[in-house]
């Protein structure tokens, strides 16, 4: 369905766009119709930025994203309409989505208006009330109301119910449970799971493994823009190869022992594109030879790939 062919995004920064930033580099990786792959990895390894290409809110600088066997990037007008009635995005921040002075189903009402200018009202009525239903939402209570009289779970599940009211077959979900407390997340995992279950394919972009895990049919490993490893979560999760995503899950708190230290100080260096292993400065076990070129992504087996020079002759 969506496919990720060697995606890079390259910022200039410095006096005068001097220097070159890589915030995604060479990535490549595809979503399966009513899949979830989750986009892993911590602050500033470029998962947004690969949301955003994905949603065209900014521009690729190489490779391609293609849609159903066609290049998003060259979508424009009546077709980049039809292209985000099949594919939406849902953010971190629900509260920043709205607009406090009007009511939170004003979102609801620029869909009607872009999208649905034909539709009377009782049609609409419906589509909206089933939308609704559809996230586990009351109309009679959340309808009518400021964006102040709902909590953050009931504002972010207006977001999705307002991304279903297209009928999507993609969805772009960018930390959508970072910022709700621990009771609503396993509403909002579940309702994943759940629109999962009816044929949507969702990337969901995390810093957290465990939530990884709990949604999603294959994971990919980000640092630095660089994709580390990549195969099925259950693969990932048992037999973890390369030495990030083995920090990473060191860092998942765990009730039968202490949290292990996990070594944060050193950072791997932002500017430009790195001439070795991206990993290399904080790898506990790199070699001298991790320095100086960086590693292909080598599968170890089935559907398990994973960017570490010391796979690649075993």
């Amino acid at each position: 369905m969506l496919k990720l062919d060697g995606v890079s995004k390259i910022y200039q920064t410095g006096t005068f766009g001097g220097k070159d930033l890589y915030a995604v580099n060479d990535v490549s990786f595809d979503v399966e119709e009513g899949e979830v792959v989750s986009l892993i990895g911590e602050s500033g390894s470029g998962k947004s930025t690969i949301g955003k290409m994905i949603l065209r809110l900014i521009s690729i600088s190489s490779g391609e994203i293609n849609f159903d066997g066609v290049d998003v990037s060259t979508l424009e007008g009546s077709e980049l309409k039809a292209y985000y009635r099949e594919v939406q995005g849902v953010f971190q921040d629900p509260f920043s989505s709205y607009n406090p002075v009007f009511k939170a189903d004003r979102v609801f009402r620029q869909i009607r208006e872009e999208f649905f200018p034909g539709m009377g009202d009782r049609a609409w009525s419906e589509k909206v009330d089933r939308s609704l239903r559809d996230v586990g939402l009351n109309p009679d209570q959340v309808l009518n109301k400021y964006p102040h009289q709902l909590s953050g779970g009931q504002l972010q599940r207006f977001l999705i119910a307002r991304a279903l009211l297209l009928d999507i077959d993609f969805l772009v979900a960018d930390e959508v449970i970072s910022m709700l407390d621990a009771s609503t997340r396993i509403d909002v995992l579940n309702l994943l799971a759940d629109l999962k279950s009816r044929g949507l394919s969702i990337l969901f972009i995390t810093h957290d493994l465990s939530l990884g895990y709990y949604v999603s049919d294959r994971a990919v490993i980000l640092y630095s823009g660089y994709i580390v490893e990549m195969g099925s979560v259950e693969k990932i999760y048992d037999n973890p190869l390369h030495p990030y995503t083995k920090m990473l899950m060191a860092s998942v708190p765990r009730l039968d022992k202490k949290w292990e230290e996990v070594e944060m100080e050193l950072k791997a260096k932002k500017s430009g594109r790195a001439e070795g292993c991206v990993y290399y400065e904080r790898c506990p076990i790199g070699e001298d030879a991790c320095a100086r070129r960086h590693p292909d992504l080598t599968q170890v087996e089935e559907g398990h790939l994973v960017a570490c020079p010391y796979y690649e002759s075993a």
